[in-house]
Order: structure tokens, then C-alpha cells, then sequence
């Protein structure tokens, strides 16, 4: 008897917990806290945002938040940003957007392409080994990718051979997107294929076993059943390898060899900045165009982006 009471007021308790969670985070307390912090987390964006439109000679001689004592603005700098150029650089940055967009797009597309696959393969496809090859992955992302660059751009460009037997080819792509687009992937696989597999996982098994006795085969269920299911978790996933791609400079210049072909929007900001730090008006001017297209991302797939986050952290 007292054991089913305990089980009958153990829903209780826990609806309880989160009712008193719940007015914990609606008080006046916390949601004063949080607009306190969105508006420090604000500030410094605003200050670049002022700092984009004021005058080279403002900039150098005051702090941004001088405007609201001397108010002077001027869109130059967004001028010689898009078509100009900066310091000892031609040209505006808008071929290095098209360069950005080029890297990034192929590589998100690439990641979560492969990363389903091998993530659904781990999940549902059991053989022997299957275990420790997924805690494996798992265990690559521990690895910092500074330490593969080298090895794997020496691997691109001269191959591997042991002796005089070739073992992996020249690919002989110095410069160009391909050489970039290749280690974006496979940076990604790990924290990608671990993200994926814990959301593949707990898809209902009766959905799964009874797609097998109407006879579909593992391509089938994957491309009829878990992929329009897991479009929350991918969404979730390309935001982040498409900031990360789009923001990134070591591994663009590292592969791409400073070629302007394969430079991205990033390479071209650090250009603008002049050789000793003097022109951070067509920094922020620059950093505010490259923040748009992010942006966009961001908007468009953030209803998935909470919700595919947090689908494969716990069970149950």
C-alpha cells in the first residue's frame, strides 16, 4: 500500500519541482537579471556599430561613446569597404563574401551529408566493432585541430609513401576551394556524427522494425523516415558549422595558401585593418557586412535551433 502511494505522488512531485522551476525563472528577479545581461552583452556591439560610422580621425582621437556629446556620422567607411579597399589592398570585399559563401555552404552540406549517414549507420546498423568506433569519434573531438594541419596539408600536397610505394596520392589542390571545403568536413565529423547519433538513437524502435517488415531498406528508412525526423537536430547543427566555416580564418589560409581565390571574408578584414592597427573604422565597417549573411542563417533555422539542441542530450 505505501508503496503505490509513493508511486502514485511521485508525478506530483516532479510536476511540482518544475512549477516552482517554473516561477523560479518568471519572478521579476530573473527576468530583470536577464535584460541586465542582454544589455551588457550588447554594448560592445553597439560601440562597433557606432565605431563603423564615425570618421577615421574621430576614431583615433576619442572613445565611441563620445557621440553623444559630438555627434558625427558618416557612411565612407561602408563605401571603401564594398568597393575600395584598405590599407595597401584594392578592391572591396565583396568577391570575399562570394569566396565565404562558396567555402561555407559545400562544407555545412558536406558535414551533415556524411555525419547522418555514419550517425544513423552507428545507431541502427549494429555489427561487430559498432560501439567502439562511435565512442572513438567521439573521442577525436578531445584532439585540438592545430596539431593536424600541418600533417594534413603535407598529406594533400606530397601524398604518403612508404618507401617508394605510394600510399595516398598528391591531390595537388594548393589554392583551392576543394583543399578547403575537405578539412572543414572533416573537422566536423566528430562533434556532428555524436550530436546526430544521440538524436538517431531514440527514435521509436517500433517505427524502425516495422518499416523492415514492409520491406524497406536501410536507404529507404533513412531517407523516408529519419531524415525529415531529425530536421530539428540538423538544422541545429548547420548553425553551428556555419558560423564556425564562416568565421574562420586558420584553416582557410592554412589550405588555401593565401590565394585570393580561396581567401575568404575574414582574410580580407584582417587586411583592412592596416599593417600597424590604425583603421578600425573599416574594421567594424567590414565586420558589420560580414555579420549579415550569419545573420540570416541564424533567423531563418532558429526554431529548430533549441529544440534540436536539446533532443539528443537526455532520454526519456
Amino acid at each position: 500500500m505505501s508503496a503505490t502511494l509513493e508511486v502514485e505522488a511521485a508525478p506530483a512531485v516532479r510536476k511540482g519541482g518544475k512549477t516552482e522551476i517554473r516561477r523560479a525563472f518568471s519572478s521579476r528577479v530573473a527576468s530583470f537579471a536577464i535584460i541586465l545581461l542582454t544589455i551588457l552583452w550588447t554594448v560592445p556591439t553597439f560601440g562597433l556599430l557606432v565605431t563603423s560610422v564615425r570618421p577615421g580621425a574621430d576614431v583615433s582621437k576619442s572613445g565611441w561613446w563620445t557621440i553623444f556629446e559630438h555627434p558625427h556620422f558618416t557612411w565612407d567607411n561602408y563605401h571603401q569597404v564594398l568597393f575600395v579597399g584598405g590599407f595597401g589592398v584594392t578592391g572591396g570585399i565583396i568577391p570575399y563574401l562570394v569566396n565565404s559563401l562558396a567555402i561555407t555552404i559545400p562544407a555545412t552540406l558536406f558535414s551533415l551529408v556524411f555525419a547522418s549517414m555514419a550517425a544513423y549507420c552507428l545507431a541502427w546498423v549494429k555489427f561487430k566493432g559498432s560501439d567502439v568506433v562511435f565512442f572513438t569519434i567521439f573521442a577525436l573531438q578531445v584532439i585540438p585541430l592545430q596539431l593536424s594541419l600541418v600533417p594534413l596539408l603535407r598529406l594533400f600536397n606530397d601524398g604518403a609513401h612508404i618507401g617508394s610505394v605510394p600510399i595516398f596520392p598528391d591531390l595537388n589542390l594548393g589554392g583551392t576551394l576543394y583543399q578547403v571545403w575537405i578539412p572543414h568536413t572533416m573537422f566536423a565529423m566528430p562533434l556532428a556524427i555524436f550530436l546526430l547519433h544521440n538524436f538517431i538513437a531514440q527514435l521509436p524502435r517500433d517505427l524502425m522494425e516495422a518499416a523492415r517488415v514492409d520491406g524497406a531498406n536501410h536507404f529507404r528508412i533513412f531517407r523516408t523516415i529519419v531524415l525529415p525526423l531529425i530536421t530539428p537536430a540538423l538544422a541545429s547543427f548547420a548553425i553551428f558549422e556555419f558560423l564556425w566555416v564562416w568565421n574562420d580564418l586558420l584553416v582557410a589560409l592554412t589550405f588555401g595558401g593565401g590565394s585570393p581565390k580561396a581567401l575568404p571574408i575574414t582574410g580580407r578584414l584582417a587586411q583592412l585593418v592596416g599593417q600597424y592597427g590604425s583603421r578600425w573604422q573599416l574594421l567594424t565597417a567590414g565586420a558589420f557586412v560580414a555579420m549579415i549573411i550569419p545573420l540570416i542563417v541564424f533567423f531563418a533555422l532558429q526554431r529548430y535551433f533549441v529544440r534540436g539542441l536539446l533532443a539528443g542530450s537526455v532520454k526519456g
